[in-house]
Parts: structure tokens; C-alpha cells; sequence
């Protein structure tokens, strides 16, 4: 399993596709900063939507369980001129904060977690750090994705600094997967391109789960949508959007 090491310093050029505006204005949406203004960001990695979040007005503070993210995520925060507090930590180990009015889990790093007991113990743990009307916003991988597209590997990417080859594989869990990436990463003032290997392990589950173990934990009311729309899920849809309300 990946410790982060290396792939935290690789991370934001691969991420560098990630709608992170579209996610900010779904959680606007539902919860503008001047109403919902104390937000905590888990999984932060290396804080790029913590950052934009600041941007817009939210007191946030941000979490991850890689010490090499959050490295980068408190470096970014101090060449931007900005005070975020990162904390590392499990997200189903969540404890200290309370009283929060927003808790987002993006970019579907919940898929992570590896078993049904972590991903109760992780909305148990969030809704007890909500005040009440605090809300959730989370993404997963559908199974669509997950045990369709994900198999249609090897993907690649090169963009002459960088160069990757994704392999995957189905995972000993049911709508799980391995991936398995080699990485050359050019080194600065050089011809010199340096290797190394990730190896990640991604689990999801059926949209009716995840549903019931949110009001399992205690929300009060559970919406769903579909590829940063507002339109229900579909078969082939690839991520799925949670809101949950305390």
C-alpha cells in the first residue's frame, strides 16, 4: 500500500483535471459561508480545495492520514498568506472538533476506507462534529465505474515532466479495486527521470448503503445526485454526491 511519500509530490499535476470550482459551488449551494461558515475538509490531501474554500469565505480547517499531503497542504497555505489548521488523522478517528457547520469528504476519499464498520464509524464521527441543520457533502466512485471503467486499464499519462502507467485489477472485496502505477518523474535542471511505485486499494458500495448508514448515524434527511449535477443516478453514472443534514 502507498505511504504517500512520493505520490503526494505528484499529486496536484494529476489532479490538475478535478472540477474543484463545480465541487465549491455544489456545497455554496446548500450552504453559502456567510450562513455555514465553520467547514472541516477530510481527506484534504494537499489542500487545494481547503484552500479555495478558505478563498470563499469559510473558516476551515483540513485533515488527511498522509503526513507527506499535509506537508504540502501547510506549505500551499503559507505561500498563499493564509492560516489553515491540518491536522492528521483517520477520518473514522475523527475527534476533538464540534459544533461545525459543514464537513466535506471529497473527491471520493472515502473510498479509502476498506470496510463497512470504518465508513459507520466515519459518519458516526462526523455527525457527532455538526451542530444541528450542519450538513455532509461527500462523493464515491459508483459501482459503475468501480467494476466497469476502472477494469478498461492500462491508462497513461505524459506530459514530458511526468509520465505514468495505470494498471488495475479487481480487489478480494466485493465492487473493490487495485491499482497498481509506475511513475517517471523528470528531475529539475536534468535529463534524468526518476521511478517509483503506488500501489492503492479502493473500495465502494451500493447507493442504498451508504444511505442507510447515514441515517443509521443519525441524519435526518439523505439527497443524492450524479456527476455534479442535480439529477438522480443512473447506471452508468461514475461518481455519486452525497448531502446529508444533522
Amino acid at each position: 500500500m502507498s505511504n504517500y511519500v512520493k505520490f503526494a509530490e505528484v499529486y496536484d499535476v494529476l489532479m490538475q483535471d478535478v472540477p474543484y470550482n463545480e465541487y465549491i459551488n455544489w456545497v455554496k449551494k446548500y450552504a453559502p459561508s456567510e450562513e455555514y461558515p465553520l467547514l472541516l475538509d477530510v481527506g484534504c490531501g494537499t489542500g487545494t480545495l481547503t484552500s479555495k474554500f478558505h478563498q470563499e469565505g469559510y473558516d476551515v480547517s483540513g485533515i488527511d492520514l498522509s503526513e507527506e499531503m499535509l506537508a504540502i497542504a501547510n506549505d500551499r497555505a503559507m505561500k498563499e498568506g493564509i492560516s489553515i489548521p491540518f491536522f492528521q488523522m483517520s477520518m473514522d478517528e475523527i475527534d476533538g472538533f464540534q459544533n461545525y457547520d459543514v464537513i466535506t469528504i471529497p473527491i471520493d476519499s472515502i473510498n479509502y476506507l476498506q470496510d463497512e464498520h470504518s465508513v459507520q464509524e466515519t459518519f458516526k464521527r462526523i455527525y457527532e462534529s455538526l451542530r444541528k441543520g450542519g450538513q455532509l457533502f461527500f462523493d464515491v466512485h459508483s459501482l459503475y465505474k468501480m467494476n466497469e471503467i476502472f477494469m478498461e486499464s492500462p491508462f497513461t499519462y505524459d506530459d514530458g515532466n511526468i509520465l505514468y502507467v495505470w494498471h488495475t485489477e479487481e480487489g478480494e472485496d466485493e465492487h473493490s479495486v487495485y491499482h497498481q502505477m509506475t511513475f517517471f518523474v523528470k528531475e529539475s535542471n536534468t535529463e534524468k527521470f526518476v521511478r517509483f511505485d503506488e500501489e492503492h486499494y479502493q473500495r465502494t458500495f451500493p447507493i442504498d448503503f451508504y444511505k442507510e448508514w447515514l441515517y443509521q448515524s443519525g441524519f435526518s434527511k439523505v439527497e443524492i445526485y450524479a456527476d455534479f449535477t442535480d439529477e438522480d443516478p443512473d447506471f452508468e453514472s461514475e461518481r455519486i454526491f452525497f448531502r446529508a443534514i444533522k
